[in-house]
């Protein structure tokens, strides 16, 4: 766990010179003490320029020698409130030597700042708007904790939702967040690695069962459903709470090209670091506290928050497109292109986010991996109810 970041400051300490002529012993107790730097229990100190200097003129010098002495600085009971230390933070963040991270804080409602002034379109959403909510989409940021990697094998131990109105307009959180966090017993014993990361271990989670009531009361009028990484937890939440197949769903992590933002990654404690935030990751509940905030900043380069993002694009089909019947001496070609190997299916196939897209590529096709020759391929239509869950698309065959 990231540590967050301790101010220290010293006492003014006067350096004393040695009496003339006194012994040595007289002039080594003579010395001032290593001054104390106030910070955080717990955590690494930081000697301030002032400190350095003073710890600098503690080594034997002539008997003549005197020290300035270091100004004043507050007492620890002048710093002790949290506000004076914001202040402190604000003073090292206008400084272009430091960054500081803070500790992120849920927020469990949000000022409404600019609504939509006219209602949203039916396109703009999965599932409609909100009745009564013009320009209001309804999301249901996700987050599962699980025995493993396997959803065939391996069981949900932890589901925390956080359920929040979105304005259209302004990409941005407006009302409250409703929250709901709860344990499961897997029926069957935690692995250890699981539990070093997670903190989750079998006494914690024995007899526990989640509240399916209080899930579908928070899943009702859900526009759509948001995870970091929705191809891992979908597949987990519709086995356990079948109602979740019914519902669009986005991913955070692949419905945003955090490289195009300028993110050096999609990992979701670095895009937190990279807001100035840090938070206690692994357990269900933060991960949801932290996507709401990672989601509500404002991309750099599309100009929008990453929610706006996700409504814009989940109407959009995507499609998986498999290069049937590829000759073998085109794979270097395919492979550089980004095309991935399906071992089961046998097949090169890559995926694309519109249908624009995939006449470019149906046309790359023809003319790069057959040569010209007319060619038969299968394209997999994923709407935002089938994607990310496992389950096919709508597929047919096209000639190329």
């Amino acid at each position: 766990m990231m540590q967050q970041l301790g101010f220290g400051f010293d006492d003014g300490v006067p350096v004393v010179a040695p009496a003339v002529g006194g012994s040595s012993r007289a002039a080594r107790q003579t010395k001032p003490k290593r001054p104390v730097t106030l910070s955080t229990p717990g955590q690494p100190r930081m000697a301030a320029p002032a400190e350095l200097s003073l710890l600098g003129a503690a080594s034997d010098a002539p008997d003549a020698a005197i020290a300035a002495p270091l100004p004043a600085t507050p007492t620890p009971a002048a710093i002790s409130p949290a506000d004076d230390f914001e202040s402190l933070a604000q003073r090292l963040e206008a400084h272009a030597d430091y960054r500081v991270l803070r500790r992120l804080v849920p927020r469990l409602y949000f000022e409404a700042t600019a609504l939509a002034s006219e209602p949203a379109s039916d396109s703009a959403s999965g599932s409609g708007s909100l009745p009564g909510s013009a320009g209001i989409a309804r999301l249901l940021i996700l987050d599962t904790e699980t025995t493993g990697l396997n959803h065939a094998r391996d069981k949900i131990m932890e589901l925390a939702l956080l359920r929040v109105d979105v304005d259209r307009a302004t990409g941005q959180p407006v009302g409250p967040v409703l929250v709901y966090d709860g344990l499961e017993d897997p029926g069957q014993p935690i692995p250890a690695e699981v539990q070093a990361i997670t903190g989750i271990d079998d006494g914690m989670v024995r007899g526990q069962q989640l509240d399916t009531a209080r899930i579908a009361e928070l899943l009702d009028g859900v526009d759509l459903v948001v995870a970091h990484n929705a191809g891992f937890d979908r597949p987990f939440v519709e086995a356990r709470l079948p109602a979740f197949a019914a519902k669009d769903w986005a991913c955070s992590f692949a419905d945003i090209d955090w490289k195009g933002e300028g993110k050096g990654s999609s990992k979701l404690e670095t895009l937190a670091l990279g807001l100035g935030l840090f938070y206690d990751a692994h357990r269900a509940e933060m991960d949801c506290h932290a996507l709401l905030a990672v989601l509500q900043a404002t991309l750099p380069t599309a100009g929008r928050s990453g929610l706006a993002r996700l409504l814009q694009a989940a109407p959009t089909p995507r499609y998986r497109l498999q290069a049937t019947g590829a000759p073998f001496d085109a794979k270097d070609a395919l492979k550089d292109r980004g095309y991935r190997w399906d071992a089961v299916q046998k097949v090169w196939h890559t995926r694309l986010d519109d249908a624009a897209l995939l006449d470019a590529e149906a046309a790359w096709l023809k003319a790069e991996v057959y040569g010209q020759r007319a060619a038969r391929v299968q394209v997999e239509t994923l709407d935002a109810q089938v994607r990310y869950s496992g389950r096919a698309g709508v597929v047919e065959w096209r000639v190329l």
